[in-house]
This record gives structure tokens, C-alpha cells and sequence, in this order.
């Protein structure tokens, strides 16, 4: 059993992972969450009457607030999943990211050397300090090859130019310091709990509306779609048994244009929520100014972690939309309040 403090553990994926710590391991966990706007308490109604659950409202910039929590906790893992994410959000306002992804990693980085000096031989021993992060870092691919660890940074986006910079601290502090540290970097995720500005969750609630689906350029990009259930396993699975100093690259195998993604979310709209029009949800779809500097493919090869630690994903694609357009159906009070705010229905990052 082990204390893991998990930052940014009220947004998407540090939700999905707590839920799996609480439910699935006999872990503690404390969520370290500043609770901004794409971050949900509800995401963690499921662990937060557990014995083993923990919450602190702070940011990962306060190191006075780093520092009391890791005191009182005395976590064996810290899993970093606290930052800005949203590329739109990025063009519009890149400061914020700035601060949170490379400001509050070296903040969180000197909190957790200093109190990593500090533990027993064993304690050391054990202790691991994992970044997560995107494949984003890697820039954009043509239509042939895959993302692998050891292909060379290329940001294009101030968001994934703050998450390559946060990277490269990490591997600093382990590189000067020795501090025990492991590194993820994954393709997109989706899945239940996704904040309704990304594509998918976007895509499912405007077509339940009966609102345009806006679709960047002629929907040419690519992504790698991993489910989010299948990610937070991968990262237990590297916490745990991952090689200190290593990074490993996590992704679903389930490359998609974004077109064929936003037609087979209406399809299964369709089928599962039936309009009382004939027409199909496809006729919502709207052709939008694409967003400046689009990657145009993104690909991850999973190999490494595949063939080091047995990590598989258990969803093929399919299976997953399915399963998360479920959700959006079952839960429609969570994402309807978070859309209720005017400001959240504007579109980001518009071309200059």
C-alpha cells in the first residue's frame, strides 16, 4: 500500500486515476487540486467518502502549500497531473500556462527534492516522482512513422511548448539532483468526466442540443485515441514498476481522422438518443476556420511499455466512444451545468 499524492486530481485524467486508486488498489490517495474551471469535485464523488481519500485546495505554485502537504501526507508517489491543457486556451492566453505547466512543475520539483532529502534509506528508495505529460511535445507528424521516446521535441503550440519545458525539468532535477523520477507522455484522451470544450465531449453534447458541430478545416487531423481508463492503469503500472530516469510513451493504437471521430459520435447519437427529425446528426456538422498552427497527425508507439511492463489498453476504440457517449447520456445534469456559463460556449483560440 502507498500514499500517493495526485496534483491536478479534480481534472479528467487525475479524477479517472483517483477513482481507479480508491476503487481498484488498497492505495491512499490526496488529491492537490487548485480546482480552476476544468477541475470537478464531482468527478470524485465515488472516492471521496472512502477512508483513504484526501483532498487540500491549493496550487502547485505555492511552494508553502507544496510543502505542508507533502509534510502532512508524507506521500510515497507524487503523480503530477496538474496543468493548463487546452490548445485553444493556449493561443488566447498563454501566460496561464506559462505558470501552472513550467512555473508550478519546478515548484513542485524543489518541494519534492527537498522532502525527498529528508526521508529514511528505504523511504528513498521507494519514493518516485511521475510527470505526465502529451505527445504534443513531439510536434506533428506526417502521414507515415510514430511518436517513440526517443524522438526530439517539436512544440508548436504555446501549450505544448510549456508542457516540453516542464519535461525537460523533470529529467534536470534527476539529471543534477537524482531525484527518482518517471516520465509519461500520452496521445489524447477521452472518456467519462471530459471537460465539454474538447472534441469529443464537445461533439456528443452539441449533437444531443442539436447544435453545430464544429469540425476545424475539412477534419484531416489525426489523433491517436487512448481511453482514459486504459491510461491511468499505464500509469499505476509505471509508478510502480517503471525504471527510474525513464519516460514511456502511452497510447491507444486507434489513429482517427477528426471527421471519421465526429461522424461516429453521430451515429451513435443516433442510435442511442434517437432526434425526433429524420435527419441524421451528421447534417450539424460545420466546416470552421482551422486553428492556427494545427498539427496535422499525432501517433504514439506504445511499444516500450508494452514489452517492459505488460501495459495493453483494453478498449478499442469503438468500444470506448461507445461506452463514454453513454455516459454524456446517463450524466447530462454534470456537463449541462459546466456549459450553463456563457463564456464557455465561445470559441478559443480564432485565428488572428
Amino acid at each position: 500500500m502507498a500514499r500517493i499524492l495526485v496534483t491536478g486530481g479534480a481534472g479528467f485524467i487525475g479524477s479517472a486515476l483517483v477513482r481507479r486508486i480508491i476503487g481498484q488498489t488498497q492505495h491512499e490517495a490526496l488529491v492537490y487540486d487548485k480546482l480552476t474551471y476544468a477541475a470537478s469535485l464531482a468527478s470524485l464523488q465515488t472516492a471521496m467518502g472512502n477512508a483513504r481519500f484526501s483532498f487540500v485546495r491549493a496550487d502547485i505554485c505555492d511552494p508553502a502549500a507544496v510543502r505542508a502537504a507533502l509534510d502532512r501526507f508524507r506521500p510515497l508517489w507524487v503523480m503530477n497531473l496538474a496543468a493548463e491543457s487546452h490548445v485553444d486556451r493556449s493561443i488566447d492566453g498563454p501566460s496561464a500556462f506559462i505558470q501552472t505547466n513550467v512555473v508550478g512543475t519546478s515548484v513542485l520539483l524543489q518541494a519534492c527534492l527537498d522532502y525527498w532529502r529528508r526521508l529514511d534509506h528505504a523511504e528513498k528508495a521507494q519514493f518516485r516522482f511521475h510527470h505526465i505529460s502529451t505527445d504534443e511535445v513531439f510536434g506533428s507528424l506526417g502521414a507515415d512513422g510514430l511518436f517513440c521516446e526517443e524522438s526530439p521535441y517539436a512544440p508548436n503550440s504555446p501549450y505544448s511548448a510549456s508542457k516540453a519545458a516542464s519535461d525537460h525539468l523533470v529529467r534536470a532535477w534527476r539529471h543534477t539532483y537524482g531525484l527518482p523520477v518517471t516520465l509519461t507522455n500520452c496521445s489524447n484522451n477521452y472518456g467519462p468526466y471530459h471537460f465539454p470544450e474538447k472534441l469529443i465531449p464537445l461533439t456528443i453534447a452539441n449533437a444531443l442540443e442539436g447544435k453545430p458541430l464544429p469540425v476545424y478545416g475539412r477534419g484531416e487531423n489525426v489523433r491517436d485515441w487512448l481511453f482514459v481508463d486504459d491510461h491511468v492503469e499505464a500509469l499505476l503500472e509505471v509508478v510502480a514498476r517503471g525504471e527510474v530516469g525513464e519516460s514511456y510513451n502511452i497510447g491507444g493504437r486507434c489513429e482517427r481522422r477528426n471527421i471519421d471521430v465526429v461522424e461516429a459520435i453521430c451515429d451513435l447519437v443516433d442510435e442511442l438518443a434517437p432526434a425526433r427529425r429524420s435527419s441524421s446528426r451528421r447534417a450539424l456538422i460545420t466546416f470552421v476556420a482551422d486553428r492556427p498552427g494545427h498539427d496535422l497527425r499525432y501517433a504514439i508507439d506504445p511499444s516500450k511499455i508494452e514489452n517492459r511492463l505488460g501495459w495493453r489498453p483494453r478498449h478499442s476504440f469503438e468500444a470506448g466512444l461507445r461506452e463514454t457517449v453513454c455516459w454524456y447520456l446517463d450524466n447530462q445534469q454534470w456537463w449541462r451545468e459546466i456549459r450553463s456559463g456563457a463564456d464557455r460556449r465561445k470559441r478559443l483560440g480564432t485565428p488572428a
